[in-house]
């Protein structure tokens, strides 16, 4: 492998005021370098080239400019126990990300990200990889909620920075976050400069170097068929926005029921991803007024309907869930389609 480049070291507190205090139970990671990576030969082998021998588990996130189909990925951050790894896909482009395929694929490699879906779709349109066995801290957070008898709120998602900021986890507060959102908001393009200030590397860094110590926190909590809900939710939240003709017939199946969830011929419920078309004109009397409409079908329905919003698609639905669930769902946002009322 090449040399690497000079690593920065980073185990700075996610608060930016020297003064703070660490809450207790704040984690005292180990120091780790943090590489800035522009081609393939300064990312580790078994990363590379995933194997069933050398299985890893690593955390993950992007960053870009609208990430989405249409925005700009401009870094990937890849979190191992030992070193942070910062994928420069300004600097390294195409070729660099098109490396990594395998492994964003690889069923051998588990990727801890917060809120796939995004990322998944920036992936999936601007280079073709489909991101494959995901461990989705935010499904992951609602599943152990659910598991000990707390009702999430209807579109109460935990951010990263709620996750973080949870004692159960990390309990710690991230302030810094605050910044850079202050600073992408004024400047968009905030991940496209080069060569990339220690800020930028501090807070890409930041993004992941928790992941996976809230991931083992939580394979701690979750029990067999929570952990079940989680790698066929997490499937279906990579697939969510990358829509295509083929019915995702080319992507990895669904992990199947395991046998242990199976007692006496009863099994938990299928869950499956339904793609709604709104016709134009029709998407405001889905949602209607202050949300009103599509908040009732939520109410009505145990399933996760989701919609494109500002980052589009513009004209369809999703829909996560048991099947039942979705095909009531699904009869219910035709209904509001059509005009008739529930």
């Amino acid at each position: 492998m090449a040399s690497l480049p000079p690593p920065y070291q980073t185990h700075l507190p996610l608060s930016p005021d020297p003064g703070e205090k660490p809450l207790n139970n704040e984690p005292q990671l180990p120091l780790v370098p943090i590489h800035v990576v522009t081609h393939a030969s300064q990312l580790p082998a078994e990363f590379l080239e995933p194997s069933a021998e050398r299985q890893l588990v690593i955390g993950f996130d992007c960053e870009g400019v609208d990430l989405c189909r249409h925005g700009t990925l401009c870094i990937m951050q890849l979190a191992f126990p030992d070193a942070i790894y910062l994928v420069d896909a300004i600097q390294g482009g195409a070729m660099l990300i098109q490396a990594c395929k395998p492994a964003l694929e690889s069923s051998y490699i588990t990727k801890v990200i917060h809120d796939c879906k995004r990322d998944s779709e920036a992936l999936y349109f601007q280079f073709g990889i489909k991101l494959n066995n995901v461990v989705d801290t935010q499904i992951a957070y609602s599943l152990i909620e659910e598991q000990e008898g707390r009702k999430r709120l209807l579109d109460d998602y935990i951010s990263f920075v709620g996750l973080l900021a949870d004692p159960r986890y990390c309990g710690i507060s991230y302030l810094e976050k605050e910044e850079v959102r202050f600073l992408l908001r004024q400047d968009p393009n905030f991940w496209t400069y080069r060569p990339l200030s220690e800020q930028m590397v501090r807070a890409a860094a930041d993004d992941v170097r928790f992941l996976l110590y809230i991931y083992y926190k939580m394979m701690e909590k979750l029990n067999q068929q929570s952990l079940w809900y989680l790698a066929v939710r997490g499937a279906l939240y990579c697939r969510c926005f990358c829509i295509n003709d083929n019915n995702f017939a080319d992507w990895p199946p669904l992990p199947p029921i395991p046998d242990n969830l199976i007692v006496d011929g009863n099994a938990p419920e299928e869950e499956i991803l339904s793609v709604l078309d709104v016709p134009p004109g029709k998407m405001g009397r889905v949602i209607g007024r202050r949300g009103a409409s599509i908040l009732s079908i939520k109410e009505s329905c145990n399933a996760e309907i989701l919609i494109g919003g500002d980052k589009g698609p513009p004209d369809k639905v999703f829909i996560i869930g048991p099947v039942k669930q979705v095909r009531k769902a699904e009869a219910m946002l035709r209904g509001k389609m059509m005009d008739v009322y529930y």
